[in-house]
């Protein structure tokens, strides 16, 4: 028996502090994970075989974060057609700029949603996991806008706040 979660994948165990913000999204709305490193460079064999057992276990979303050369999304979506994201991480001379053209010039057929370098990125990977899984799954879906509510709530409580300041 499957049971639907979102496979985290990172080319190093270095990517942790960035994708820690994808985690926490992903805990906020209650969605299983899972977390690996795995290299479409150094463990290819390894990358393919957990992809394959993914999909099998009920993936739905798999969030591949590396730096530098960031072969890692282009690599799994091309062993899979569930829904790839990008997270370019920022390290390296570039600060994530090679990252984000590596994962985000894939070819036509061979699609990767690619988010910002970084930790905001990160974020929105969460986010974007979130509502790709809201299309199947209505409780996800309210979740996330319950959650746009509240934010537009707060920063509007935030402007009045600073008007009166002002005023």
């Amino acid at each position: 028996m499957s049971s639907t979660f979102v496979a985290i994948l990172m080319g190093s165990d270095s990517d942790l502090p960035v994708m820690q913000a994808t985690i926490e999204i992903l805990k906020q709305f209650n969605i299983t994970h899972e977390v690996r490193v795995r290299s479409a460079h150094r463990t290819p064999d390894a990358a393919k075989a957990y992809v394959k057992d993914a999909e099998e276990r009920g993936c739905k979303v798999f969030i591949c974060a590396a730096g530098l050369a960031a072969h890692l999304a282009g690599a799994v979506a091309g062993m899979t057609t569930r829904p790839v994201i990008g997270v370019p991480v920022d390290n390296g001379p570039l600060q994530g700029h090679d990252a984000l053209l590596s994962t985000v010039m894939m070819p036509g057929g061979i699609p990767v949603a690619t988010v910002a370098i970084g930790k905001a990125g990160a974020k929105n990977a969460g986010y974007l996991a979130a509502q790709i899984l809201g299309v199947a799954d209505q409780s996800v879906a309210d979740s996330v806008k319950a959650e746009r509510i509240s934010n537009a709530e707060k920063l509007l409580a935030k402007d009045e706040a600073m008007q009166a300041k002002l005023n």
